[in-house]
């Protein structure tokens, strides 16, 4: 598997995805994981719905409606939204949690059409498959420093995300490309090409 980025255990960098719209926040304060335009909007009661099945197992300061989100690294072929900058941040390797994000990815759509007229069928499949889902999604997780032990993140079929459980302040953000409809440019390409 090829990958953009060289390895964790190298760079000791996650990668942070941001909508433009946020760029200039972040740029200035740093991240906290309810300071994004779509917080509340879009992704508080899904998270709340995921931390619901939480097993006893996991750490109390895991608690996915007060992460950041990140991946360890992305494939070569992966696709990021326009209007968006991929960011390197530093983390604290003791507050962060790795869980695989193919089955969080599962609920996403039939969590937001639930109460949607002609999307019933979407509130009966969470009745019937999403505790089971999300607790394999808390039951297959595991510690940041764990993972780089058994690294769950290489193994086909885990698409590792990294709950961040801190703060994440503007020194240990680094801006690495920009993200538009017809091409992703380095930072530096970006501020040539615009000036």
């Amino acid at each position: 598997m090829e990958y953009i980025f060289e390895d964790y255990t190298k760079t000791k960098k996650v990668y942070h995805i941001v909508s433009l719209n946020d760029l200039d926040r972040v740029i200035k304060n740093g991240i906290c994981y309810d300071d994004k335009i779509t917080y509340n909007t879009k992704y508080k009661g899904f998270h709340d719905y995921i931390d619901k099945f939480k097993g006893k197992n996991i750490p109390s300061w895991v608690m996915r409606s007060k992460c950041i989100f990140a991946s360890l690294n992305y494939k070569k072929d992966h696709n990021f939204h326009s209007h968006s900058a991929i960011l390197s941040v530093n983390i604290d390797e003791e507050r962060c949690w790795i869980a695989n994000e193919n089955l969080a990815n599962v609920i996403y759509e039939p969590f937001a059409l639930r109460n949607t007229v002609t999307f019933e069928n979407c509130k009966s499949f969470l009745d019937k498959n999403g505790e089971r889902i999300l607790k394999k999604y808390w039951d297959t997780s595991i510690s940041f420093k764990e993972n780089l032990k058994v690294r769950k993140d290489l193994k086909k079929g885990y698409d590792a995300e990294v709950l961040i459980c801190h703060p994440i302040s503007k020194e240990d953000i680094q801006i690495l490309y920009i993200c538009s409809d017809h091409k992703i440019m380095s930072l530096e390409q970006f501020n040539m090409y615009f000036s």
